[in-house]
C-alpha cells in the first residue's frame, strides 16, 4: 500500500507542475475585448478617456519630439498601461505562490 502512494503523489505532484507552467496566453483571447466583445459591456469612462489618450499618443508624430518630450510620453503610456492593468478583475498567482502551493501540497500529501 506505501508504494500505491507514493506513485499516486507523485503523479499529483506531476500533474500539477505540469498544469502551472501552462502559459495562461494560450487561453487568453485574441480580439481587444472591449471593441469587439459580443456582449456589450459598459466601459467605465475613466477608462475610456485612457484609451483615447493612448491612441492620441500613437497618432503624434514622434520624428518632431525632443528626446525629453519622449521620454514624457513613454512614461505616461507606462503609467497609463498600468492603470488597465490594475483594474482588470483578474487574479493573478506569482511564481513564488506557485511555489508554495505546491510546496504544501507535498507536505499535506
Amino acid at each position: 500500500m506505501k508504494t500505491k502512494f507514493n506513485k499516486l503523489s507523485a503523479f499529483l505532484m506531476i500533474l500539477t507542475l505540469t498544469l502551472s507552467f501552462i502559459p495562461s496566453t494560450s487561453f487568453g483571447r485574441t480580439t481587444n475585448p472591449i471593441t469587439h466583445s459580443s456582449t456589450p459591456k459598459e466601459v467605465p469612462a475613466e477608462v475610456k478617456v485612457m484609451f483615447t489618450r493612448l491612441e492620441e499618443i500613437k497618432k503624434i508624430d514622434k520624428s518632431t519630439l525632443t528626446s525629453v518630450e519622449k521620454k514624457e510620453l513613454r512614461k505616461e503610456v507606462r503609467s497609463i498601461k498600468k492603470a488597465l492593468r490594475s483594474s482588470g478583475n483578474g487574479v493573478y498567482l506569482s511564481v513564488g505562490a506557485i511555489i508554495i502551493i505546491v510546496l504544501l501540497l507535498i507536505l499535506l500529501l
